[in-house]
């Protein structure tokens, strides 16, 4: 299949389904740029309608920019709050009733990190030890709860590697009377062998269960009984019980099946070049987000996908460097051209089955894809190959390009366009999500009212491909946090997406329409 060409390409530009009655459109009104490139200057965001302001994780100083958005048109940074004093990387923001939730990982990273709770003028109210690596912080809905997701990733030589752990901060009495529970794995070290046999996977072989585990990311049930917690690199999500404060079962997500489907597994064949292979692939979700509908809980995944490497440890290999068990894939050898799957980036530990060295199968990395879960894990739908196919269509000149580069096909043999975030949405009645796609940039909506049955709405992408990513002229790239602001709970009592783009360093307002 040759590289599809377009007459004029569209690099700032709007797709809409054709049912009109419920097509959105999303309009930038107005973007603040911390002129930092590459260096995580804008990650998470959240918004607080009472102070009229957002905030920024700014990881690259170890801080959290406050923007006034009074005039969404005209964000302006007003101070910064500085978290040096709790360790050396804010990670995570989230705001409530005035309390500004700040996740901070400590010096090392593999000591206990903290969760500091500011007001809006930046002075303490509490602090909080929890686990190693906090990298995300939310609030329950309903405001009893602060929880920490914490990786707890080891050193680079793997000797130091502490337990992923979720924090459940109960301040139904009041900061100063708060209850901080550290939800722990241990309990499943035993069942290693089970859990793996269920599909959890767990891949270090000098590590327990608990410290192979790395929560990355939190939902929180409407009704706030329950937590989803992504384990990206276990391919699975916990349910925590937030009453009880523990996990009530780990959910495997199991494999994709690409036969069915099409997807580009080069960044040598030249091409757009979408086409069935027999691959699988791990989900691994990064953001996940939840939500009810009919009496029932479901959450969704933006499936990434996640490799880990430290020092010499490695868990990915190029296909064409695999060894192939000659019965089980019969044949295989002829795809471990470049051209083909070569440089597809695979699992070993998921690819050999029985543990021989070599590949009985072969898995990838991420779902390239959104899905929607019950909440005992039952795939009720999943995005398929859909975003490589509006891709290809509308950006074929770049499509599976980086965050940090224009260069044509880059991500093809990795995980893609990457899906980072999952955001809920409700507008007039209807359910909606906006998936972030950090490395090809911009936001994916869909429909998802009839959950079995989920519509393309939009895509988004304020990126300038004639622009320089460097020099700060291309626009947005790489968002990683996306916020939906409802009218309801708008300054502006217009429905608003806020979207920080780690790359650009750009923290983007939009109307959703």
């Amino acid at each position: 299949m040759r590289r599809l060409l377009f007459g004029a390409l569209c690099t700032l530009c709007t797709l809409v389904m054709a049912n009109a009655a419920h097509a959105l459109e999303l309009t930038p009104v107005g973007t603040y740029a911390s002129g930092i490139f590459d260096e995580s200057a804008a990650e998470i965001v959240d918004y607080d309608a009472q102070g009229k302001q957002v905030y920024v994780i700014n990881a690259h100083k170890n801080v959290v920019d406050v923007l006034d958005v009074t005039d969404p048109a005209k964000p302006v940074r007003t101070t910064s709050f500085d978290f040096s004093a709790y360790g050396k990387g804010a990670n995570s923001v989230a705001c409530r009733n005035g309390m500004i939730a700040v996740a901070v990982e400590a010096d090392p990273k593999q000591n206990p990190g903290a969760v500091v709770v500011v007001d809006r003028t930046g002075r303490t109210l509490a602090a909080f030890r929890v686990g190693a690596l906090p990298d995300m912080v939310t609030f329950s809905p309903d405001g009893r709860y602060i929880l920490a997701a914490c990786e707890g990733e080891p050193n680079k030589d793997y000797t130091n590697d502490p337990e992923g752990t979720v924090n459940v901060i109960d301040i139904s009495g009041g900061l100063d009377k708060a209850v901080n529970h550290s939800v722990k794995f241990t309990a499943y070290n035993p069942f290693k062998a089970h859990l793996k046999a269920q599909g959890v996977r767990i891949s270090h072989p000098g590590s327990t269960v608990a410290q192979d585990i790395e929560p990355e990311y939190i939902a929180v049930s409407p009704d706030s009984k329950l937590a989803f917690v992504a384990l990206q690199e276990n391919n699975s999500v916990a349910v925590i019980d937030l009453e009880k404060a523990e996990v009530t079962k780990i959910l495997a997500l199991g494999l994709k099946d690409w036969s069915k489907l099409v997807m580009d597994a080069s960044d040598k064949d030249k091409a757009v070049n979408l086409k069935s292979w027999p691959v699988r692939s791990a989900y691994m979700p990064d953001g996940i987000s939840a939500f009810a509908m009919d009496g029932r809980n479901y959450f969704i995944t933006a499936n990434e996908g996640d490799s880990r490497e430290y020092g010499d440890y490695s868990d990915e290999l190029r296909f064409a460097k695999a060894k192939l068990d000659p019965k089980a894939l019969p044949g295989a050898d002829r795809l471990q051209d470049d051209k083909a799957l070569g440089r597809l980036k695979t699992i070993p530990d998921l690819s050999d089955m029985d543990g021989d060295g070599d590949y009985d199968r072969i898995v990838a990395f991420g779902g390239r894809s959104f899905t929607i879960w019950d909440e005992d894990g039952n795939r009720v739908f999943d995005s398929g190959d859909m975003f490589e196919r509006i891709l290809a269509r509308y950006h074929a000149d770049w499509f599976n390009t980086t965050s940090d580069e224009n260069k044509f096909d880059n991500r093809s043999d990795d995980k893609g366009c990457e899906p980072e975030s999952a955001v809920i949405g409700v507008i007039d009645g209807r359910t909606y999500v906006f998936v972030g796609l950090e490395r090809m940039g911009g936001i994916m909506v869909f429909d998802i009212t009839d959950l079995r049955a989920p519509a393309f709405v939009t895509y988004r992408l304020d990126r300038d491909f004639s622009g320089d990513p460097k020099k700060g002229s291309a626009g947005d790239l790489g968002p990683e946090g996306v916020r939906f602001v409802p009218a309801a709970e708008s300054h502006t009592g217009t429905n608003l997406l806020i979207v920080g783009n780690e790359v650009s360093g750009t923290t983007t307002i939009y109307t959703v329409r």
